[in-house]
């Protein structure tokens, strides 16, 4: 993918020397941006954390991940997103990961054996956005939508033939289906119960349900 520069925003292929200043970004998403993550209370394990931060830089070390960086501000990160390569074999990973585990791996999991995109599709390899992060000094601004489409050109770049995001966010979903991502497949938080029957997640409207996008390469 190459380099591209408007307003002032640079958008480029993130490097591990990238991660600790996008992790600002990544905290007041973690935290205040996110349905799923209102139904977790009390601080966040630091092993989580460990956890994430390893995962992170594994998509970075993989080149999938892109960064806007405003060089207005002396190269300060407003915004990038985390994807990664997956194939088959990882929706079983990550069913297996997911028993025993909380809610949202669980759920996570059960959506992606729904959705059946590689047989759906008829692919061996897909590229995976996990997470799309704006800075809130740039909402508004179609910085999202340029970020999104400069993921997409990399996956090109790399020979992937379709991009595909679990939205669990309204806006995320608004987002990337006026980018032209269709939903394949979605599941009403209201449907989503645990082992007693009762409702596990109850985010504030508009989040009403997780769904499956994906677009063709």
């Amino acid at each position: 993918m190459q380099e591209t520069t408007k307003d002032g925003i640079t958008i480029r292929t993130m490097n591990l020397e990238d991660y600790e200043s996008i992790k600002s970004v990544f905290t007041e998403r973690f935290f205040n941006g996110e349905p799923l993550f209102a139904a977790i209370t009390g601080p966040i394990d630091p092993k989580r954390w460990k956890r994430l931060d390893e995962y992170h830089e594994s998509l970075i070390v993989d080149g999938t991940c892109v960064v806007a960086i405003d060089e207005e501000q002396s190269g300060r990160v407003v915004g990038f997103v985390l994807a990664e390569g997956q194939c088959p074999e990882d929706v079983e990973k990550h069913r297996q990961e997911a028993e025993g585990s909380g809610h949202i791996k669980r759920l996570l999991s059960n959506v992606e054996v729904e959705a059946n995109i590689y047989e759906r599709y008829g692919l061996s390899k897909l590229l995976y956005s996990h997470l799309t992060c704006v800075d809130v000094s740039m909402r508004g601004k179609g910085l999202g939508k340029r970020l999104a489409n400069c993921a997409m050109d990399l996956g090109r770049s790399k020979g992937y033939p379709l991009m595909a995001a679990f939205c669990t966010s309204f806006y995320s979903a608004r987002q990337k289906e006026a980018l032209g991502m269709e939903c394949i497949y979605s599941l009403k938080y209201d449907d989503y119960k645990d082992a007693e029957g009762k409702v596990v997640f109850v985010p504030p409207a508009p989040h009403k349900e997780i769904r499956v996008v994906a677009i063709k390469l």
